[in-house]
């Protein structure tokens, strides 16, 4: 495995991991360093919530219907160009979003990047990732500790490099290559495996993970157990698993022939089972940005309110908006 630090938008990346962290009550080092540390706790408080969060989302989600209720309750401008944005998680009042700039497809030139960004859409931190013409990044997630991303080319029936990023120094750690497009990574904490979707998600794979001294990683990454994906109306963008539960959100849209020739695009969120890695629940989203693109575009999150659920949508391009609606 390769562990890597690239580019910063500001700051410097540091270390202090949890078992630091236990061993010295607390980290003593510098004012930067105590930072870093101070986020790894935060990290692990957020992995905790999560795992009380996912049933409810699960619960609630279940209860979604197409005559379900969107209500938009806030448009928080992007304050840098955000290119072709891909993945998206939610930590407390970061941001993690993965995007692809494309310098020349024909080409095959282009950047990856992983952004931190703040609530209010401030740039933190921009992270490239990827490798000559394996600058793609898909849809990301989040396993309590690492973010998962998969940086392939731009193509289907490509290649592709799975990557683990700390959340908190922005170091990126290569973990194996494949021989596909991967274009979404679910992390199934629960039975310790990585769900991936190709290009269109017409494909699942699954790969069961052991741990490692630097983390999990695949026994046989080339030769994961393969499955066609059984839900045909939206192609998934991105994923996220639901902790303390057997299920994934997937989101994403598709384009359907019309009257008279004309496509349509519908988008939506669906609720896979990942002990089947079929969709057991399927909500469309009738919801469009300013530009007319649908919502699901691009990367989403969802999040547990006091009653409902709360939905983040960034489905522009380069000037994007962050969408956020209450689900009823």
């Amino acid at each position: 495995m390769q562990s890597t630090q690239f580019r910063h938008a500001k700051g410097t990346a540091s270390t202090c991991g949890p078992a630091v962290w236990a061993a010295r009550g607390g980290c003593t080092r510098p004012r930067g360093l105590r930072i870093v540390c101070a986020s790894i706790l935060a990290l692990a408080t957020t992995a905790a919530h999560a795992e009380d969060t996912g049933p409810v989302i699960a619960e609630r989600f279940h209860a979604l219907t197409r005559a379900s209720t969107w209500t938009l309750i806030e448009s928080i401008p992007i304050e840098f160009d955000t290119h072709h944005p891909q993945g998206m998680i939610l930590l407390d009042d970061t941001i993690y979003l993965s995007s692809v700039e494309v310098i020349d497809r024909a080409k095959g030139e282009g950047f990856g990047h992983m952004f931190k960004l703040d609530r209010r859409g401030k740039l933190l931190h921009d992270l490239h990732l990827g490798e000559g013409p394996m600058y793609h990044p898909g849809g990301i997630d989040f396993d309590g500790h690492r973010l998962w991303v998969s940086v392939a080319e731009y193509r289907p029936d490509s290649r592709s490099i799975v990557y683990t990023v700390d959340p908190g120094t922005m170091i990126a750690q290569k973990l194996f290559e494949f021989p596909d497009h991967l274009g979404a990574l679910v992390l199934d904490r629960q039975r310790n495996q990585l769900i991936g979707v190709n290009w269109g998600s017409r494909r699942f794979y699954r790969w069961p993970l052991r741990e490692t001294g630097s983390g999990p990683a695949p026994d046989d990454p080339l030769h994961p157990e393969t499955q066609p994906n059984g839900s045909h109306y939206i192609d998934y963008q991105d994923g996220h698993f639901l902790p303390g539960t057997r299920y994934a959100l997937f989101g994403g849209l598709a384009s359907h022939p019309g009257p008279g020739g004309k496509a349509f695009t519908l988008g939506g969120i669906e609720l896979v089972n990942l002990d089947t890695l079929r969709a057991e629940h399927q909500v469309p989203v009738p919801l469009w940005s300013d530009s007319g693109r649908p919502m699901t575009q691009n990367p989403f999150y969802i999040a547990p309110t006091k009653k409902g659920l709360r939905a983040y949508f960034l489905p522009d391009d380069n000037r994007s908006t962050l969408y956020v609606y209450l689900a009823k």
